[in-house]
């Protein structure tokens, strides 16, 4: 008799309300602060949320100076959206999602500007059955989740912001100006009012400046803050090693992490990256590569899959320069030029067990 075993698939990446539930549980209640109308915690308590507490056991989950992030704070207190420029991988979504989820207690509400081209896909449209049985009601209405971020008073995030056609974009005005909009089939019950709490916090990659131009009435109803990467290498060093040892968790392999194999990944982006060595001395920036702190993280969860699967279970310099190399070489030809140069002129100097053995895989970029 044949038995059939039944296997309970996990999601790959719960959101962020689901992974700090503990977190946000203990700072509501020890919040003490002024909290907002429609908050579900005061300014200060969603700021410990993202840059951490030590004291309280909040874990930092964002690496950024400390004013910038509380003036995105009080931006989205008032009536204005916010709008995160800055490089690809620089964690703008992260901090989106961090900000929904601290603030409404649900990250969920996207949109995805690349993907929004009429005005149903940005505002609503209809149940095309109940249209047809009930004629426009409010039951046959189907809300995007920008009107339902209105409607049930939380914050939205509307993720590359500079993808979505500008004449849809301008069908955001009178959401960010009078906090309305109206559907003219239902009548006077088609005047949606959002509610406290609501307010919109966009991205858009500074790489994208001409895919499309950015509404100038728009940005008059938005501040504006610049996310950089990080600075001071021993901040994206935690960074990396924390997110990959979640990482390597989600995917179920127990992998030993060297740091010192870290470092190198880390280093190595750093410096590409800055087109600077931790030295100062001048280095070529790779054109087609991010080798943004995201990446880094990407490239040493593959290693350490490729250890798991392929090696001994320990992550080696060797598992680390192969996906180093394909997340580095990707469509400019002469990247690989450039890369050649940073390791005559920048590993070969550097002395360390773990730089010559970066120094003798450099055939693998021929």
């Amino acid at each position: 008799m044949n038995s059939t075993k039944t296997t309970v698939k996990a999601a790959q990446r719960e959101p962020a309300e689901v992974i700090y539930r503990e977190e946000l549980d203990k700072l509501v209640a020890m919040d003490q602060g002024p909290v907002p109308p429609g908050w579900k915690m005061s300014p200060r308590a969603v700021e410990k949320f993202l840059v951490g507490d030590e004291k309280l056991g909040i874990e930092r989950k964002f690496v950024a100076d400390r004013a910038m992030v509380t003036r995105i704070i009080i931006s989205l207190c008032t009536n204005r959206g916010c709008l995160l420029v800055g490089e690809p991988g620089t964690a703008k979504s992260w901090l989106s999602e961090l900000l929904c989820t601290a603030i409404s207690g649900n990250s969920t509400l996207t949109l995805q500007g690349g993907a929004i081209s009429q005005v149903s896909q940005l505002l609503y449209s209809w149940n095309d059955a109940l249209l047809h049985s009930e004629g426009p009601t409010r039951r046959a209405l189907v809300p995007t989740p920008l009107l339902r971020g209105m409607m049930e008073g939380r914050l939205v995030r509307f993720e590359e912001i500079a993808r979505c056609p500008q004449a849809l974009q301008d069908a955001m005005l009178s959401v960010l100006s009078d906090r309305v909009v109206v559907i003219p089939e239902l009548g006077e019950d088609g005047v949606i009012l959002a509610q406290e709490g609501f307010n919109l916090v966009a991205t858009s990659n500074s790489v994208d400046e001409g895919v499309h131009q950015m509404s100038a009435a728009l940005k008059r109803r938005m501040d504006f803050e610049e996310i950089r990467p990080i600075r001071l290498l021993a901040d994206e060093m935690d960074v990396v090693l924390r997110e990959v040892r979640k990482a390597n968790q989600r995917a179920g392999i127990e992998v030993a992490l060297d740091e010192k194999v870290v470092e190198v990944l880390v280093t190595l982006f750093h410096e590409l990256r800055n087109g600077q060595t931790l030295d100062g001395r001048s280095t070529d920036r790779l054109a087609g590569a991010a080798l943004s702190t995201a990446e880094a993280v990407s490239v040493a969860h593959a290693a350490s899959l490729n250890a798991w699967y392929y090696g001994g279970g320990t992550m080696t310099i060797e598992h680390l320069v192969h996906h180093i190399i394909g997340s580095a070489l990707k469509d400019q030809p002469d990247d690989r030029r450039r890369l050649k140069h940073y390791f005559e002129t920048a590993v070969a100097p550097r002395k360390g067990d773990h730089w010559q053995q970066v120094w003798a895989l450099r055939t693998l970029i021929q």
